[in-house]
C-alpha cells in the first residue's frame, strides 16, 4: 500500500494526474491487488537476496562453511573416497590423498567445507599413525603422562606446517590446542617425576582436575584473544575463535563441574566424584548453577557453545531433581527433554534480547570490546 501510494503520488507531483485522482485511486487500486501483488511476490521470490533485511535472529558467529551443494558434494565424495583408501592401504594411502585434495581444493579452490573434512582427516592420521608406529613397542614402565606426550609430539609440527601451506582456520585452532595438550602432558610428566606416581591423574586428583581447569582457561583467554580482535566477525580470526570456543566450552564445563565436585568431596584419593543420583541435590544444584555461568559467558561474548556444552549435563541434573522428588521413573525422561527443549528454543529465539539484557548490566569499557548487539 505505501508503495503505491508513493507512486500515484509521484505521478500526481509530474501533473501526469491531480492530487484528486490520486487519492480516489489510491483505494480504488487497492481494493483490485493492483501494485500489491508485484511487490510482495518481489520480495518472497524474485527480490536478490542482498537486498533482504537483516535477521536480528541471525547467527553472526558460524564459520563459513558451505557456498553452495557443490561443497556438499565435492565433501561427501572426499569422506567416501578417505574411508576406501584406509579399508584398502590402511594408514598409507589416505595421506597423500589428502595432500593432494588439500592442494586442489582447499589451495586453489579455496573451498570451505572441504578444507574442513581434510583437516579433520588428517588429524585422524596423525593420530592413528602416531598409535600404530609408536604404540606397538616395548612401552612397559612408561607413565601415562609419558603415552600422552608421545601422542602428542606430532601434532605441532605437521598443523604448523598443514596451515602455513592451507590457512585453514581449523587446523590453527588444532594447533593451538595440540600445544596446550603436549604441555600438560609435560606438567603431570615432571609431577610425576617429582612424586614417583606412575599415574598423576589418580593418585591427586584434586591437583590433576586444578591443573586441568588452569589449562582449559588458558584456551579460553586464547580463544577471547582472536574473538577480542575481530569484534565485527568478518576475518578468519572470528573462525579460528570459533572453533577454539566450540573445543574450551566442554573443556571448562567439565572440568569445572569435577573440580566443585572433588573440592566438596574432599581431597581422599577418590577420583571426581561418586554419582549424581546417590549424592542428591548437591551436585545436581552445582550442575545447573555451572552450566547458567556458562550459559551467561556464551551470551556475553555471543558464542552458543557455551550453552550448547551444557545440555547434557543440564538434562541429567534436572532428572536427578526429578528423580529425588520421586517423580515416575516412566516419565522423568520425556520431563527433562521438554525442559531442555524448552529451554534451548527459548535461548535460541531470544538470543538477542536475552544478550542484550545481560551485557547492559556490563561497564562500558567492557561492552565496548565486545560483539555488537543485535
Amino acid at each position: 500500500m505505501s508503495d503505491l501510494k508513493t507512486v500515484l503520488e509521484g505521478a500526481a507531483g509530474e501533473g501526469i494526474i491531480s492530487s484528486d485522482q490520486a487519492i480516489r485511486l489510491l483505494p480504488y487500486l487497492a481494493e483490485r491487488n493492483i501494485g500489491i501483488n508485484a511487490t510482495v511476490a518481489r520480495s518472497d521470490l524474485w527480490q536478490p537476496r542482498e537486498d533482504d533485511l537483516a535477521n536480528p535472529l541471525e547467527d553472526s558467529e558460524a564459520p563459513r562453511f558451505i557456498r553452495g551443494f557443490h561443497d556438499v558434494l565435492i565433501t561427501i565424495g572426499i569422506v567416501v573416497l578417505l574411508v576406501g583408501l584406509w579399508g584398502l592401504t590402511g594408514y598409507y594411502g589416505p595421506l597423500p590423498a589428502i595432500i593432494v585434495l588439500a592442494e586442489i581444493l582447499v589451495r586453489r579452490q579455496r573451498l570451505a567445507l572441504p578444507a574442513v573434512v581434510l583437516t579433520i582427516s588428517l588429524v585422524y592420521w596423525i593420530f592413528w599413525a602416531t598409535v600404530i608406529n609408536l604404540g606397538t613397542g616395548d612401552t612397559v614402565g612408561w607413565s601415562l603422562a609419558t603415552h600422552w606426550i608421545i601422542v602428542a609430539l606430532p601434532f605441532p609440527p605437521l598443523l604448523a606446517l598443514y596451515y602455513w601451506r592451507y590457512r585453514v582456520p581449523l587446523s590453527l585452532a588444532m594447533l593451538l590446542f595440540s600445544l596446550f595438550t603436549l604441555l600438560l602432558a609435560g606438567v603431570f610428566y615432571l609431577i610425576g617425576l617429582a612424586t614417583g606416581a606412575s599415574n598423576v591423574v589418580l593418585d591427586y586428583p584434586l591437583l590433576s582436575l586444578g591443573i586441568m581447569f588452569a589449562a582449559a582457561l588458558g584456551t579460553f583467554a586464547v580463544a577471547m584473544r582472536f574473538d577480542l580482535s575481530d569484534p565485527n566477525r568478518r576475518t578468519r580470526r572470528s573462525d579460528v575463535a570459533f572453533w577454539l570456543h566450540l573445543a574450551t566450552a566442554p573443556a571448562l564445563l567439565y572440568t569445572t563441574i569435577l573440580l566443585v565436585f572433588q573440592l566438596e568431596a574432599g581431597n581422599n584419593d577418590t577420583l571426581f566424584f561418586t554419582g549424581i543420583e546417590q549424592s542428591g541435590y548437591a551436585q545436581a544444584l552445582t550442575i545447573v548453577g555451572v552450566v547458567v555461568i556458562m550459559m551467561l559467558i556464551g551470551l556475553i561474548i555471543d558464542r552458543r557453545a557455551f550453552v550448547t556444552a551444557g545440555l547434557m549435563s543440564l538434562g541429567i541434573a534436572i532428572g536427578a531433581i526429578l528423580r529425588q522428588n520421586n517423580a515416575g521413573l516412566d516419565k522423568v525422561s520425556f520431563i527433562v527433554l521438554m525442559i531442555v527443549g524448552l529451554i534451548v528454543l527459548v535461548i535460541g529465539v531470544g538470543w538477542p534480547h536475552l544478550r542484550r539484557s545481560v551485557v547492559r548490566l556490563l561497564p562500558l569499557s567492557v561492552k565496548r570490546r565486545l560483539p555488537a548487539l543485535r
